[in-house]
């Protein structure tokens, strides 16, 4: 409902001229007007009437959706540590693809008390700008009975994807909530976090969940999706990743049906600020890739670092390793390829092109700040998926009819301390040094480079957008995706055209750096399958997480010159009746045991009870008392606090001495699970030998950091080490029962730089 008294005033600080509502540019200042509705998390049935405004500055649209008419002012924010809820949503960032993020919080005086309700922007809601209307997106259940086969099998993956990050913050109940669950297009997305009562829940409530589906689940897959979630009520799928790998197969069954035409298109130029361009990009500038009929699409957009000192020669050198690296991946037919092994050996391609650089740096002598190096984006679609690989701040978005999507997580000090639970991200970004890289392609060994990567189910037609942050930066993309990307989803725009005028864009709005973007348009042909898809239940699997949560490279796998890209046969080998190995095993006990009570028997009635069965009348009834398992390495959870007992090199100088503390902050699976081992993120909180705590929310920063180069912190007060290593160095674990001396230490919620003013 539209308030005719309500104006949306202008963000830039020096107009903030009062616009209509329905006006996209400011009427003094051409300035963007952006419309950030919000969702109102609230107990009660409203939080106030449509039309209403809150605190002088909320319009009220619906029951719990506002707009905010001031966009350019920063939303009122609680101390984090007096207001937990807000943790978990911080935390979840990398997967803000389905989990909104928090806008801030708006505090409402009620007489004497008040109340703080929370804002969450990018919610799961459909605008119709034209009338000023907003509704929610669908409810899946709603939505589940129109959906082809492959979005129904699509929305239950990206849910066995979020069951797990979601439950290690005690919200996996959101999944399982049929009005918070809600879909845009083919994603999930969340209105809210439901928090877990005291008992959280399993894989088997969640089985229950999806059996409601079954009867309105397409022909081809309502076997498949009572099967699944009969094993997941039995226990018989009983992880997340077996469950994935049952899901993977069903979608590439489904896949068959569904024919893809790719075409990629790049452009890149120097800006107008600049004398040389340290952008580079796959395929070279202004070309036009399709496939068909060309074999491989592979987009990559890379932003030197380094000035004149080499920047560009890093970016150039990124881009020549990539496409050897991935142009050997693609030799292997799609239908023959382990996704997760795939994702393995893009990272492996991205790490390799790290070393490349970083011994280069080290052949010419480069140290610190004279490194050259180079952000990396890149895009691989592989038949109904598209494969995604990261480092540094250049960026991609997935643009669909539905919205535009930025789809990775910068890696940069604002973004690190949201999800580490420190700092609102609307406010991080405020601080001086927030846009510092926190890492980079060539600064060092690959094996402190942590690239993120995901795969993405595609079931629509899509644009994925890679840039550099000459455009990205100032919301750039979020401006102008309707009015220029989106024209090619129907139809209307030519995609050469479009890099054109998105590389033009950004050289009039920002004009501050060089400009590299790829554009990926992906068209999709479906038709529902005849055949019926059985689910393959096997005992385990090793898939990948779909969103951008971080994940360290296995050092042992990137060093392993013969690891490939696992090739699954041509034709499955004639299965003969085999007796199931597990009741082998437990037959064999049987057996065993059997003979160990008939041993036992025949002595005892030979020389009487063993001592230790003095009054075995009275043995049944013994009542024995759970012990608490001890706390170690093999069992180590977040909020742990491990000491270290020897001193740890980090490599590039750097180490931990003895005594230090170090709070776990997630646990993380080893991508070479054969392995068994597994890493550990930790942050530095206090030097025992000299009490000290550390603030890890302040990385160094130097002030003098040249003009065109992109700063990174000289130091990292978190790190990253696995079992194996922890293990090797000598470490213990503290039990519940010390004293914790991380709690000890007071963390700032949003970063503190070092002040760099004269004295």
């Amino acid at each position: 409902m539209e308030n005719d008294a309500a104006t949306l005033y202008c963000p830039n600080e020096n107009c903030q001229a009062a616009n209509p509502l329905n006006h996209k540019f400011c009427q003094r200042c051409s300035t963007p007007l952006p419309k950030n509705y919000l969702w109102a998390v609230v107990d009660g049935p409203s939080v106030g009437s449509p039309g209403q405004i809150l605190a002088d500055r909320y319009l009220v649209l619906d029951k719990f959706v506002l707009l905010d008419t001031k966009p350019g002012l920063l939303a009122l924010t609680p101390e984090l540590d007096n207001f937990q809820p807000l943790k978990a949503y911080l935390r979840l960032i990398p997967y803000r693809l389905h989990v909104p993020q928090v806008y801030g919080v708006l505090f409402l005086a009620e007489g004497s008390s008040h109340r703080e309700i929370l804002l969450l922007e990018k919610p799961p809601l459909l605008v119709d700008h034209t009338i000023q209307q907003v509704h929610l997106g669908s409810e899946l259940t709603t939505a589940w009975r129109d959906a082809t086969s492959m979005r129904q099998l699509n929305w239950l993956w990206q849910i066995a994807h979020l069951w797990q990050p979601l439950a290690s913050e005690g919200v996996a109940s959101s999944l399982l909530d049929s009005y918070v669950l809600r879909v845009e297009g083919s994603l999930v997305r969340l209105l809210d976090l439901r928090f877990d009562a005291a008992t959280s829940p399993e894989l088997p409530q969640l089985g229950e969940f999806w059996q409601q589906l079954v009867s309105d689940a397409k022909p081809a897959i309502a076997e498949f999706v009572d099967r699944v979630s009969l094993c997941l009520i039995q226990g018989e799928i009983n992880s997340t990743d077996q469950l994935i790998g049952v899901l993977d197969r069903g979608l590439a069954g489904l896949g068959r049906s569904q024919t893809p035409t790719i075409k990629i298109i790049t452009k890149t130029d120097t800006g107008p600020s600049r004398q040389r361009n340290e952008d580079a990009c796959s395929p070279p500038s202004g070309t036009l890739v399709s496939k068909p009929p060309q074999p491989t699409a592979l987009a990559i957009v890379c932003d030197g670092i380094g000035g004149h000192e080499g920047g560009n020669v890093a970016s150039n050198l990124a881009i020549e390793t990539i496409q050897q690296q991935v142009q050997q991946l693609t030799k292997v037919p799609y239908d023959h390829i382990d996704p997760s092994l795939l994702l393995n050996d893009l990272e492996k391609a991205v790490a390799i092109a790290n070393d490349k650089i970083s011994q280069r740096n080290d052949g010419e002598n480069r140290q610190g700040r004279q490194r050259m190096g180079t952000t990396l984006v890149m895009a691989l679609p592989v038949a109904h998926e598209m494969y995604i690989t990261h480092v540094g701040d250049s960026r991609a978005y997935w643009i669909t009819r539905h919205g535009c999507y930025q789809v990775t997580l910068d890696d940069d000090v604002a973004s690190r301390e949201v999800r580490l639970g420190y700092a609102i991200y609307r406010e991080a970004v405020q601080q001086s040094a927030a846009g510092s890289l926190v890492q980079a392609l060539g600064m060092g060994p690959s094996t402190s480079l942590h690239p993120t990567s995901g795969r993405f189910m595609l079931d629509e037609d899509a644009v994925f957008l890679l840039t550099s942050d000459g455009l990205s930066d100032f919301d750039r993309v979020e401006e102008y995706w309707e009015t220029e990307i989106l024209p090619i989803l129907v139809g209307e725009a030519n995609i050469a055209n479009v890099a054109d005028r998105l590389v033009e864009i950004a050289n009039v709005k920002n004009g501050h750096d060089n400009v590299t973007v790829a554009l990926v348009h992906y068209q999709v042909q479906y038709w529902e399958p005849e055949i019926t898809i059985k689910a393959v239940i096997a005992e385990s699997y090793s898939a990948k997480t779909v969103d951008f949560a971080s994940r360290a490279t296995d050092a042992t796998l990137l060093g392993s010159s013969n690891h490939k890209t696992q090739v699954i046969p041509d034709k499955e080998s004639v299965k003969t009746p085999i007796f199931p190995l597990q009741w082998i095993v437990a037959l064999i006990f049987v057996v065993a045991a059997g003979s160990l009570g008939f041993f036992v028997k025949q002595l005892r009635s030979q020389s009487g009870p063993f001592p230790i069965f003095s009054n075995p009348i009275s043995t049944p009834n013994i009542s024995i008392e759970a012990t608490p398992i001890p706390r170690s390495l093999a069992n180590v959870s977040p909020g742990w606090v491990i000491k270290t007992n020897n001193q740890i090199s980090l490599g590039n100088n750097q180490s931990l001495p003895r005594g230090t503390f170090l709070e776990v902050i997630e646990k993380r699976s080893n991508p070479k699970p054969a392995s068994g081992d597994f890493s550990v993120y930790m942050r530095v909180c206090v030097n025992k030998s000299t009490q000290t705590p550390v603030n890890t929310n302040n990385p160094v920063v130097t002030s003098s950091v040249p003009p065109n180069s992109k700063p990174l912190p000289q130091t990292e007060k978190t790190v990253l080490l696995d079992l194996s290593q922890l293990n090797r160095f000598g470490v213990s674990v503290l039990q519940p029962d010390a004293p914790n001396p991380c709690r000890t230490v007071t963390q700032p919620s949003v970063i503190q730089p070092p002040d760099t003013s004269p004295t």
